[in-house]
């Protein structure tokens, strides 16, 4: 079914914006100059067939008489053709936009969307059409986020939005506005992700949010712990500091293998689902020695029952006592550590989205990259009313 938006309330008279068929220059007498301007004065405040009228007359005026900046008549007349013709070019742009938005044709979309700004640089729509776009194409993701922060900032001051849901588009934005930083600030992305996630929204249904969540713990504090962890052991000796450093990255690891879980959970390909399953088995058995397939099975199972865990909160002292061993089928916290004591292994996990590609092939968990599977489509705008259940592509 096709899906037109009209993002542009045009009135009636749009139908003077088609180009006209204009009569040769004339000679430029007063009689001529009077009848044109009589002509064009008569009709300019009238239905769309009329201005087209005053539209052809007032051309003719200009374009038939020489400029005189001391022409009163010329001025007025030139101030309604160039209104004409700006307001021609605009619903050109919303058009042919419309149609980049139809066929999903993301760069078209960016191009025509910011010339459309230039007339509304507040249009929520347009905005958020563009900040998602980069989930889509990640050659325009650094692009699509810095628009999807406008779009935010405009639904959240109460902007009305057509296109999308609220929390649908704030979901989408916050994904790629996260999606943008898995490099360059991950740690930023992960406040970013977790926004995406927990709204109310079909976009937590998405596999490739929790592997974009997975990899920005990775990339981050990950990544700065386990680097830390090998500067305090430089022996291969533990010391109080170095476990202080292990409790921290236990905790790190624990949110990569419940973003791991529930990307596993929400999988829908086969192939997808067995390569995020095996990426999670690695490291759930790396993280709890001793467990078992079963017990990675059954976390998958309960996973989604259960809320996203917040980024974790500093440990500044080593526990006093010994907790209890962690209960098989959930994931360890900060008591036991990679395997009872085993060091912790950099970079054990990756995923393709670090870079801001939405690969989810065979690969997509384990850093191969070998996943064959498209991009995914940007969600498509809403025509009508808001739909619960609307998915993206």
């Amino acid at each position: 079914m096709k899906r037109i938006i009209k993002l542009l309330a045009l009135a009636a008279t749009l139908a003077v914006f088609v180009v006209p068929t204009l009569a040769q220059k004339q000679e430029c007498t007063d009689d001529n100059k009077g009848t044109w301007y009589k002509t064009f004065y008569d009709n300019y405040k009238g239905d769309a067939a009329a201005q087209k009228v005053a539209y052809d007359n007032a051309h003719l005026y200009l374009d038939s008489c020489p400029a005189d900046p001391n022409d009163a008549q010329a001025k007025f007349m030139q101030k309604f053709v160039t209104a004409v013709d700006e307001q021609r070019r605009k619903a050109k742009l919303a058009k042919d936009f419309d149609e980049a938005v139809l066929n999903k044709k993301y760069a078209d979309q960016m191009r025509l969307g910011k010339e459309l700004l230039g007339f509304d640089a507040d249009n929520a729509d347009i905005n958020t059409i563009l900040g998602m776009a980069g989930l889509a194409d990640a050659s325009l993701l650094n692009d699509s986020a810095q628009y999807a922060r406008k779009a935010i900032q405009l639904i959240e001051s109460g902007k009305p939005l057509k296109t999308y849901p609220k929390d649908q588009a704030l979901a989408y934005l916050n994904w790629t506005i996260g999606k943008s930083q898995i490099t360059s600030a991950p740690a930023d992305a992960i406040t970013s992700l977790l926004k995406a996630a927990n709204a109310n929204s079909d976009v937590k249904k998405s596999m490739q949010l929790y592997l974009d969540l997975n990899t920005a713990y990775e990339n981050g504090p990950r990544a700065k712990l386990s680097e830390e962890y090998k500067g305090k052991t430089p022996n291969g000796t533990e010391t109080p500091e170095s476990k202080l450093v292990l409790e921290n990255l236990n905790q790190v690891i624990d949110r990569q293998i419940d973003a791991l879980a529930r990307a596993t959970a929400v999988a829908t390909n086969p192939a997808d689902k067995k390569a995020a399953m095996d990426a999670l088995a690695a490291l759930y058995k790396y993280r709890n020695q001793g467990a078992s397939d079963a017990n990675v099975t059954e976390l998958v199972a309960s996973v989604l029952s259960k809320p996203i865990p917040e980024p974790p909160t500093p440990i500044s002292s080593l526990p006093t006592t010994t907790p209890a061993t962690t209960p098989a089928g959930t994931p360890a916290t900060n008591n036991g550590g990679n395997g009872g004591g085993a060091k912790p292994v950099g970079n054990n996990l990756t995923n393709t989205s670090n870079t801001g590609g939405n690969k989810t092939g065979t690969g997509a968990t384990t850093g191969t990259q070998t996943g064959s599977s498209k991009p995914a489509a940007s969600p498509t705008p809403l025509t009508k009313k808001p739909r619960l259940n609307h998915r993206r592509g």
